[in-house]
């Protein structure tokens, strides 16, 4: 009589639970011992196996390779970090001389305002310094005699006697040029003409 299909699978099924309950099992739970043990005990199963690993030169050799490009990426990402740093500084020392460059120009600038109100403030005095000198020369001319005064405007230039001549009062005016030879007085009248025009033209 032949036996079943059932029969017959019977035996290779009870080999391969043989060798799963005998043999894997143990051999995954013995395993899983050790790395508990080397846990619980402050070792790394990993730095072990691969101080081990350097004794068996294929072994070595791949923990070498895995070592030395992990070496060469942190070195490359380094030498990238520190052109970059680099460049960052030299920015920043670029930038550092230009606020110094302005802020040099904007000292120069003050400066040189400085220099320029003391100077329009100096031009200032001496043109009202000046004022009051002349103001002091038109009061001489009105307090001497107009026998006196007219020979000495004659003797000035033009533009000097004609400024004293229409700063002074009419009645002064009137008493110098009466004492003027008429070729002076009548040059003058003129002169004095052409600069009330003038100055009315400015106004």
């Amino acid at each position: 009589m032949e036996r079943m299909p059932e029969e017959q699978e019977t035996p290779k099924t009870s080999r391969f639970q043989w060798f799963i309950f005998a043999f894997l099992i143990p051999i995954l739970f013995g395993i899983t011992v050790a790395l508990l043990v080397f846990t619980l005990s402050g070792n790394n199963i990993f730095e072990t196996a691969r101080v081990y690993s350097q004794k068996v030169p294929f072994l070595a050799s791949v923990f070498d390779d895995k070592k030395s490009h992990s070496q060469e990426v942190m070195e490359e990402e380094l030498i990238g970090l520190q052109a970059e740093v680099k460049d960052r500084e030299a920015r920043i020392s670029q930038l550092e001389s230009q606020l110094d460059s302005k802020d040099l120009e904007l000292e120069r600038a003050g400066l040189e305002k400085q220099r320029l109100e003391e100077e329009i403030n100096e031009l200032t005095a001496i043109k009202e310094e000046n004022k009051r000198a002349f103001k002091d020369i038109v009061k001489t001319y009105e307090n001497i005699s107009a026998k006196k005064a007219a020979p000495i405007l004659t003797e000035m230039k033009d533009e000097e006697a004609v400024k004293i001549l229409s700063n002074v009062n009419s009645d002064t005016l009137a008493a110098i040029m009466e004492k003027m030879n008429p070729e002076d007085a009548a040059r003058y009248t003129a002169l004095l003409t052409a600069a009330k025009e003038k100055s009315g033209s400015n106004n």
